[in-house]
């Protein structure tokens, strides 16, 4: 499957210099946050492929106008034609806005979305707006990253776990993607192409043999 990755910077090449057959070959849109509502609008429009988003730290808009026609993948766990998504939105709390958490708060998000991958039989991709500590994240509190969405990758080994929220042209010299076990953090800061293919079901059967085995 071809994905679009859209995160922080409404892309120019994408929008206001927009062509037509730009989108084709897309299956599926996904937003780590931090993007006008229309944007996301226009994009799900000339696709005409489903856009799933998680909030980020400036999505204040999205309470009360959230985006037409977009499907929010926070807290869920979607699956399309097989690929299975996994949302958990927002960043470090660092003022009183919405879509920021404290790490216990976030802590228990990831605990309370557990059973939702496990029926799933798995993860394939983890799309998130902060980064996970240690991983592509920065010293300010603000873009410091969540410590909890390591035991997720530890448990479920999703093929990526996607971001934004750090920008580089900030002068974050930080790496776009970096490997964490069998998962790839890949920051989508701007707009990126990635193709993934669902999980084989003879990996999500030993997937839930192991998981037997460690609660046996």
């Amino acid at each position: 499957m071809k994905v679009l990755l859209i995160a922080d910077e409404e892309s120019p090449y994408l929008w206001d210099f927009y062509q037509p057959g730009r989108l084709a070959g897309v299956d599926v849109i996904l937003s780590c946050g931090d993007l006008k509502q229309e944007y996301l609008e226009f994009l799900v429009t000339m696709s005409s492929k489903p856009l799933y988003y998680v909030h980020g730290n400036h999505d204040k808009g999205y309470v009360d106008f959230p985006p037409e026609g977009c499907e929010c993948a926070d807290d869920q766990v979607i699956s399309i034609n097989g690929l299975r998504i996994l949302g958990l939105g927002g960043c470090m709390r660092y003022n009183p806005g919405p879509y920021q958490y404290t790490e216990k708060e976030m802590e228990k998000r990831v605990k309370a979305v557990h059973r939702k991958v496990l029926k799933a039989g798995g993860v394939d991709i983890v799309i998130t707006h902060a980064p996970p500590k240690g991983l592509g994240d920065a010293q300010d509190n603000a873009h410091r990253g969540f410590a909890s969405f390591l035991p997720l990758m530890d448990e479920f080994h999703p093929q990526y776990l996607i971001h934004g929220h750090v920008h580089q042209s900030y002068g974050h010299s930080l790496p776009r993607q970096i490997s964490y076990g069998s998962t790839t953090v890949f920051n989508a800061v701007g707009w990126h192409i990635i193709e993934i293919e669902p999980a084989a079901p003879a990996i999500r059967k030993n997937f839930f043999q192991r998981l037997f085995s460690k609660n046996a």
